[in-house]
């Protein structure tokens, strides 16, 4: 073991002593029976949606306890940092409002930006090495690299501890001349455990759990060559979960094997560990079977998708609560976002995320909405995301309200063509001359009808067309206008004898619907037509007679 001169030659003359920092950071002053909890993304990639569903899971259990929701930006591994990431998380969190109660960069227990706490990190790992319970180690890549190739020739696990670790009992002499020489180093931490121990401990989730107790000498301080001291994520949170009071880790289930480790460094350094809560992972249903939502294969894994298809939110929220508790499903939206979720009722197998259940969630969600909440929605959302849209809207805010309120307001069973924002150009969008493509006779939307005849269709209903109150007499001007065409006046009546009719009444209304809409599905076409006003219908049926 190397004697104290030494040690703290390696840190900066004036780093404070863990004294300082607990000083620094004492027991919060919480109700008995508060949980401070904490999502801690890292910026080496963007938010998948499992990080809301995480955050959304911590928030709501700090918050009804009386307990505090904490953000921190685990940003030590800064080789792979994504540029633009933590920008994302912001908007991320932001749009699903789940803020955290405390700000980035300042704070009772900030700054909550690990690169930004180097100093504290200093400070206890050279506690540990004035104990000897961490130890330098001038371990090559190379070296390292042929300890891992023996250890698998021998069929021993890999990794590096007992007679593998090198460095772990060097000579004190050889580790001084080393460091004279000016050699890089990292710091280890020097595991306790012996041979086949175990550890165990109870899940806030799963109950108690057991697994062989750690014995790799993992990293805590990384490489003495770098330009700023970091420690590895073990060290780092394990420091950080105790000076933010953190008493509850809720995170993912991958972080169960790394529990004996985590337990063993804050054992090490004196600290009271937090109850550990391991949550399960977002699956996909495959062919044959399931996996995990996966950033590279599945775009609904990301939170961008969400936001660039235009979900609101309190659906998205209603549906991933939903999936961490199944009564919350089965719950009005609003009633459901305002329910406690509780650890227990977390299942430890990974639920599926459904996007066709999400999307009814979101029509029925959307369908309780007005029109105006409604545009402002869709405009903010086409801001970022479809910004040809806006000056459209901003033009014709009068014909958008209206235009959204058709089979919405005033019946029983409203539709329901929006499930997110990204769907207004294909629901509304033919309402809007600016955004409509006239059609012409021979379009194949018309079903193969005769170009002449619907050319003298569209004609003869131009030459005639009266803007009536009545929807029933609106369209008996179709219905007459089918008999004069040689139309079969049903269905059923052009089933008995194809050859007779170039269609029914059904493909006549085609024929105008296809016109006025551009698609073979719309809302009612009366209360369409009435929307339009009368010079847009006549422009758009006359279309067909060029």
């Amino acid at each position: 073991m190397l004697d104290a001169s030494t040690i703290d030659a390696l840190f900066p003359a004036d780093l404070p002593e863990p004294a300082h920092w607990e000083q620094r950071y004492p027991a919060r002053d919480l109700p008995a029976g508060a949980q401070v909890t904490r999502l801690a993304p890292s910026p080496t990639g963007f938010v998948h949606i499992g990080g809301i569903y995480a955050g959304l899971i911590n928030q709501a259990v700090a918050h009804r306890t009386g307990g505090t929701y904490l953000l921190r930006i685990e940003d030590t591994d800064q080789s792979r940092q994504v540029e633009g990431a933590t920008e994302q998380f912001d908007r991320a969190f932001a749009y699903f409002s789940l803020p955290a109660d405390n700000a980035t960069a300042v704070g009772d227990y900030g700054p909550y930006l690990q690169s930004a706490r180097q100093e504290i990190y200093l400070s206890y790992a050279r506690a540990l090495l004035r104990t000897g319970q961490a130890y330098l180690c001038f371990a090559t890549q190379e070296e390292l690299a042929d300890i891992r190739q023996r250890q698998e020739d021998a069929k021993v696990p890999t990794g590096y501890y007992g007679d593998w670790a090198i460095w772990r009992d060097a000579d004190p002499a050889e580790v001084a001349a080393r460091l004279a020489e000016g050699a890089p180093y990292v710091v280890r931490f020097r595991s306790p455990a012996l041979r086949g121990a175990r550890r165990s401990f109870t899940d806030a989730i799963r109950g108690r759990l057991e697994h062989e107790d750690n014995r790799n000498d993992v990293v805590i301080l990384k490489s003495s060559d770098s330009a700023l001291r970091l420690p590895t994520y073990h060290f780092a949170h394990v420091v950080d979960d105790h000076l933010m009071r953190v008493n509850l880790v809720i995170r993912g289930e991958e972080w169960i094997s790394s529990v004996p480790v985590h337990l063993q460094l804050f054992e090490a350094l004196g600290f009271e560990p937090p109850v550990y809560a391991h949550i399960a992972p977002l699956m996909k249903q495959i062919k044959g079977g399931k996996r995990k939502l996966s950033k590279r294969k599945d775009p609904e894994s990301t939170v961008d998708f969400y936001l660039g298809e235009g979900y609101p939110a309190e659906p998205v929220l209603h549906y991933l609560r939903g999936l961490a508790n199944g009564r919350l499903a089965e719950l009005p939206l609003a009633q459901a976002l305002q329910e406690p979720i509780r650890l227990e009722d977390c299942g430890v197998a990974g639920p599926l995320v459904d996007l066709v259940k999400l999307e009814g969630i979101s029509a029925d969600h959307i369908a309780t909405l007005s029109s105006e909440q409604i545009l402002t929605a869709v405009r903010e959302w086409a801001l970022s995301h479809d910004p040809g849209l806006v000056p459209v809207l901003d033009a014709e805010r009068a014909l958008a309200l209206t235009a959204v309120d058709v089979e919405r307001v005033g019946v029983d069973n409203p539709r329901k063509d929006l499930r997110k924002w990204s769907d207004f150009r294909d629901a509304y969008g033919f309402f809007f001359p600016q955004l409509f493509t006239l059609v012409a006779a021979g379009d194949e939307r018309l079903g193969g009808l005769d170009e002449d005849l619907v050319r003298a269709f569209a004609q003869d209903f131009a030459a005639q067309y009266a803007e009536l109150d009545d929807p029933q007499a609106w369209f008996d001007q179709i219905r007459t206008l089918a008999t004069k065409h040689g139309f079969a006046p049903s269905p059923k009546e052009y089933k008995k004898n194809p050859d007779a009719y170039p269609g029914s009444i059904r493909e006549a209304s085609q024929l105008i619907r296809v016109a006025l809409t551009g698609s073979t599905r719309s809302p009612d076409l009366f209360a369409v037509a009435r929307t339009l006003g009368r010079d847009e219908v006549l422009r758009r049926v006359s279309a067909l007679t060029a």
